[in-house]
């Protein structure tokens, strides 16, 4: 009686284990999970200044928006609005308050050597002033 190894060869069946499979998949998924990004673009943002649909209104429109430039003027750096150089932050808030045109908002321009600190109390003056929205322009130098 000759026993075949073919038998046996054809009764065995090939089995692929799916719990290491599935392991992987739930891993790839929740990887995705966790590194995607749910922030919305910048396409989707408000913009902070508005177009005003009514042009009728002239004199709402007349007026320009708050532009608060960094600048340095003799050796150190002062607030400009306009021709007006402000050298301190009370004096910067006091003319903020006093601005006719808080509509449109509110912009922050400082060049790439200005203190941080100035442009932060800048934008800060801006948000203390009840500016709807303030914006910071980077100059290059």
């Amino acid at each position: 009686m000759k026993l075949s190894s073919h038998k046996r060869a054809h009764k065995r069946q090939i089995t692929l284990e799916m719990t290491s499979m599935i392991d992987v998949v739930f891993l790839l998924l929740i990887f995705f999970i966790v590194t995607a990004s749910f922030t919305k673009t910048e396409r989707d943002l408000d913009a902070v200044t508005k177009v005003n649909e009514k042009s009728s209104s002239a004199a709402e429109t007349d007026l320009e928006p708050a532009v608060v430039l960094l600048a340095q003027v003799d050796g150190g750096w002062v607030y400009q609005i306009g021709s007006n150089n402000l050298t301190t932050f009370a004096e910067l808030q006091e003319v903020l308050d006093k601005f006719p045109n808080k509509t449109d908002g509110a912009f922050v321009r400082a060049p790439d050597a200005a203190p941080y600190g100035m442009a932060a109390s800048a934008i800060q003056a801006c948000k203390n002033a009840d500016f709807p929205g303030v914006s910071y322009v980077p100059l290059a130098n």
